[in-house]
């Protein structure tokens, strides 16, 4: 079955950087375009970045760009998102998506149980 496991989160201070981690199994993991998005409390689902199953194309939502970085790594199944330059407003719960197709199309098939990120001083 799908698996999507996030790593990473934890707490940073405003002006710090995260580094988070999904570990995907149970799909070819190469063949689908995957996402990020989070969820700050009160607040709905928030998508925040999207990458292309061949690593073409990224996508960003406007108050992240310049400051995360997608990136993914087909050899080891593991989508990966760098957050620099982090905001008291990033704090969120973050989880990442297998989308549907190999390029992005924002539908969502799988997602992982999230990792919190606070940011915090």
């Amino acid at each position: 079955q799908v698996q999507l496991v996030e790593s990473g989160g934890g707490l940073a201070q405003p002006g710090g950087s995260l580094r988070l981690s999904c570990a995907a199994s149970g799909f070819t993991f190469s063949s689908y375009a995957m996402g990020w998005a989070r969820q700050a409390p009160g607040k709905g689902l928030e998508w925040v970045s999207a990458i292309w199953s061949d690593d073409s194309e990224t996508l960003y939502e406007d108050s992240v760009k310049g400051r995360f970085t997608i990136s993914r790594d087909n050899a080891k199944n593991t989508l990966y998102l760098q957050m620099n330059s982090l905001k008291p407003d990033d704090t969120a719960v973050y989880t990442c998506a297998v989308d549907r197709t190999p390029v992005v199309t924002y539908e969502y098939e799988y997602w992982g149980q999230g990792t919190q990120v606070t940011v915090s001083s």
